[in-house]
């Protein structure tokens, strides 16, 4: 059984995927700190990114490798001055690992190039993830794939071609179980652009199970995206917004993350294992609640049925309230007392 499957599988909480990207702010301790925030939280996993910015991009300032003046949170930035600054250092992997472990998470990683996914071999890490940019990097794919572990892959700007190429490259290579994060890959995500209708045409189209990686702000979306059948949500989380950080912007906090923890599963409980009408568990009570015709007024024999002494009330016990064109006008057949639940052997209707 895969790192994976006791996780994914069943009607339990969706895996929640703890990302810490950036939130480390240069500093192991903030990220050993969060590291202790997640465990607090329920949420089950912690995620790194294994790269340094050589394996990212050029050091260069030229105007490709710089991001667009437009955009929201990084415009003008150089690459690779990003990617350093993001980057969680080769040296900190171990020990963060064996904390996340010690807190009971499963620690895992994205890898970026061979020497990401050999560092990570040599920590023993159970299960890899692809970013949304590195889906269309099929060498890539298949050196983590060759690890024989389970590969999460999300697939933000990807067409259902290059989804389609990336697991076939996967599974070409031996990869182990393969799991899909429906993505938009804006930082931050407007919600109405999550598009969260993608996981059961993903779910449907590859046959292989499906969550959400997230970049909105806010919990709204992923919610909904479990009550759509997503089995996992990645988040990123930091410790203090107001500490500021390339990823603050759409980014958890300890306590949001454990609002998300709490909320999805109980989506997932709401959305339950298949329709189901009738009396549910619970609903005994207010099922003998129901309506149903009681005699309101004491009654001699031959009297007939009318409004004047039988009405359709709370509780249940007596004929149903639909009867009632079949028994207004109907004698009695003997005394009946107020209070007493109206049925056919009142009437003098012998029932076979």
């Amino acid at each position: 059984m895969s790192a994976l499957a006791p996780l994914l599988g069943g009607e339990g909480a969706p895996l929640i995927i703890a990302e810490l990207s950036a939130n480390h702010d240069g500093s192991l301790e903030r990220a050993l700190a969060t590291i202790d925030a997640i465990a607090a939280t329920g949420a089950q996993t912690v995620k790194f990114q294994t790269y340094r910015a050589e394996s990212m991009t050029l050091d260069s300032d030229g105007t490709p490798f710089r991001i667009s003046d437009g955009h929201g949170l990084w415009a003008g930035r150089r690459l690779f001055d990003l990617y350093r600054e993001a980057g969680t250092p080769y040296e900190w992997h171990a020990q963060l690992f064996a904390h996340a472990r010690d807190r009971g998470l499963l620690p895992f990683s994205s890898p970026f190039d061979g020497a990401g996914v050999e560092l990570l071999e040599s920590l023993d890490c159970a299960v890899y993830k692809i970013a949304s940019a590195e889906l269309v990097d099929l060498p890539l794919i298949r050196t983590v794939a060759s690890t024989g572990k389970p590969m999460v892959l999300s697939t933000g700007m990807a067409t259902l071609a290059e989804i389609d190429a990336a697991l076939s490259a996967a599974r070409g290579a031996g990869s182990g179980e393969l799991v899909l994060l429906s993505c938009t890959a804006a930082y931050p995500a407007d919600p109405a652009a999550s598009h969260l209708a993608n996981i059961a045409v993903l779910r449907e189209s590859f046959g292989v199970p499906v969550g959400l990686s997230d970049h909105t702000p806010g919990i709204g979306v992923p919610v909904a995206a479990v009550a759509l059948g997503a089995v996992a949500v990645e988040k990123h989380v930091m410790l203090d917004r107001d500490s500021g950080g390339v990823d603050s912007a759409f980014s958890l906090v300890p306590a949001e993350l454990a609002d998300l923890v709490r909320e999805c599963a109980a989506a997932r409980a709401a959305v339950g294992p298949g329709p189901r009408f009738g009396v549910r568990p619970g609903e005994e009570e207010t099922a003998r609640l129901r309506r149903s015709l009681w005699v309101t007024a004491d009654v001699a024999p031959g009297e007939v049925v009318g409004p004047e002494n039988v009405r359709a009330l709370r509780p249940a016990g007596g004929l149903a309230p639909a009867l009632w064109e079949d028994v207004v006008g109907r004698p009695f057949g003997r005394p009946v007392a107020a209070g007493t639940p109206l049925d056919w052997a009142l009437l003098g209707v012998a029932l076979d």
